[in-house]
């Protein structure tokens, strides 16, 4: 039996190990099947979270390149082109009557208003009756000389009295001389006496009344010439070169019922105000009534076309003050681009820089269309022309339709 004993006992030691190595592979093989369990469970959530990033669903367009009117807008003041100013070339007489007002519109040669010519009118009388009598006394004074210069070589009258008479008649000439200019004076004065209209035109101001005493240089009317206005834009000595002679404005009226009146650039002024650093800009104006003279409006001038990269203002997001567009990247996920923006047209927007990388060609970019408020950078989207029927795509369609 002795010997026995170690035989059983290797037989014993040899079960337990069998034992040990069989609960050793059973649990390997439960490890590796929880293993895989969670690796199916973390793909199951990743897939799961990524789905739910890519359920919203947008659409994608790519810049347009279009040809657009190029501009800028400036202020200034309607004005006349000219306006004369009309007064009195008599001082001391009282006006007897007003034919025109403001407003009204005036051709050259047109009685503005009269001046009292009564006394001017008595003062003419006395000077044709002066000139009459002067030249009864020029005729007196001729035939006495005429007669006694026959007698200039019969010694009947000495070479004395012979130049007196000679001097009487030229005294008489002069003094008839003189009765002329007086009445032409006169005459001068009475045709001042009706205030005349220099040009044709439509009256701006008026100061004149009846009985209110006239004086020499003293305002009675505004004229503007031709009724014709002109807009003086106030424009950057940087814009001011970008102006000729020419070129086509648009100035908007006050009245919004009223359409933009088109005027044409005459005259560029060649020196800058030191204190605003502002250039006038002489701009002709059609007969309008939609802008007055002393309006404050604002105009844009055209020059010309030029071609720009273009999106719908609802690929722009609005940030912080900057603007902001998502780039569609080849592995659907956007890329927020911070741009800068330029001119408008109805509902698209200049892109002044596109991204760098795309600078030969603008048109391989993919960018988020709408909607671009609910994105954030690096966030998967889906491409498509439907939207889910999710509660955030929902709201997503409200806000577009809105």
């Amino acid at each position: 039996m002795a010997s026995q004993t170690p035989k059983k006992i290797k037989k014993k030691v040899w079960f337990i190990l069998a034992i040990v190595i069989v609960l050793l592979l059973v649990g390997l093989l439960l490890w590796k099947t929880g293993a895989s369990n969670k690796t199916a469970a973390s793909e199951n959530s990743n897939n799961t979270t990524t789905e739910q990033k890519a359920a919203l669903t947008v659409t994608v367009i790519q810049p347009e390149q279009q040809n657009w009117k190029q501009n800028f807008t400036a202020n200034g003041n309607i004005a006349a082109w000219q306006e004369v100013v009309i007064g009195s070339e008599l001082s001391g007489q009282r006006i007897s009557k007003v034919y025109v007002n403001v407003g009204d519109q005036v051709k050259r040669g047109q009685i503005l208003a009269e001046i009292n010519s009564e006394s001017i009118r008595a003062d003419l009388a006395t000077a044709k009756a002066n000139y009459a009598e002067a030249q009864a006394v020029l005729a007196d004074a001729s035939a006495n000389n005429k007669r006694f210069q026959q007698l200039k070589n019969t010694g009947a009258i000495s070479a004395k009295e012979l130049t007196q008479y000679q001097t009487s008649q030229n005294t008489a000439h002069a003094r008839l001389d003189a009765a002329k200019a007086q009445i032409d004076s006169n005459q001068l004065r009475l045709s001042q006496t009706q205030v005349i209209a220099p040009d044709h035109g439509v009256i701006s101001a008026r100061t004149a009344t009846v009985g209110s005493l006239a004086q020499t240089g003293q305002e009675m009317f505004r004229l503007i010439r031709d009724d014709r206005l002109e807009w003086r834009a106030e424009v950057t000595s940087t814009d001011l070169y970008k102006l000729k002679q020419g070129m086509k404005a648009q100035i908007i009226s006050p009245d919004p019922s009223q359409p933009a009146v088109t005027g044409t650039v005459r005259m560029i002024a060649p020196v800058i105000d030191p204190q605003t650093r502002y250039g006038l800009v002489y701009v002709d104006l059609p007969t309008t009534d939609a802008v007055r003279m002393g309006m404050f409006v604002k105009g844009t001038f055209d020059l010309g076309e030029k071609p720009a990269w273009t999106l719908p203002q609802t690929a722009l997001l609005l940030r912080d003050g900057f603007s902001y567009i998502f780039i569609v990247n080849k592995d659907n996920r956007v890329t927020q681009q911070k741009v800068t923006v330029g001119r408008r047209l109805n509902d698209r927007i200049e892109i002044l820089d596109l991204p760098s990388n795309s600078t030969n060609n603008n048109t391989n970019i993919k960018v988020v269309a709408s909607g671009v408020g609910f994105l954030t950078d690096g966030d998967l989207i889906s491409i498509g022309h439907n939207i889910p029927d999710t509660p955030l795509s929902k709201q997503l369609v409200n806000t577009q339709e809105k």
